[in-house]
């Protein structure tokens, strides 16, 4: 899998926006914006792509498919 997940982001003064493939998931603002920047800031590509897919939700769990073989889905 490529660390590449798409995430990108823009921080302006106000606020700081988290995009995916170039469309806002996320816009942080005040503390939040702030502990994302200085977070983000010592982490290297792929884990800045797996920082922001945490911050906006977007990321897989690992167990869908231990869901998906759950006895009331059959």
């Amino acid at each position: 899998m490529g660390s590449d997940l798409g995430f990108s982001f823009e921080e302006n003064r106000a606020e700081l926006r988290i995009l995916r493939n170039g469309k806002i998931v996320t816009i942080l603002r005040g503390k939040q914006a702030s502990e994302f920047v200085s977070k983000v800031s010592a982490l290297s590509n792929h884990d800045q792509q797996q920082l922001m897919a945490r911050v906006t939700g977007n990321y897989k769990r690992g167990n869908e498919r231990l869901a998906k073989k759950h006895r009331k889905h059959r």
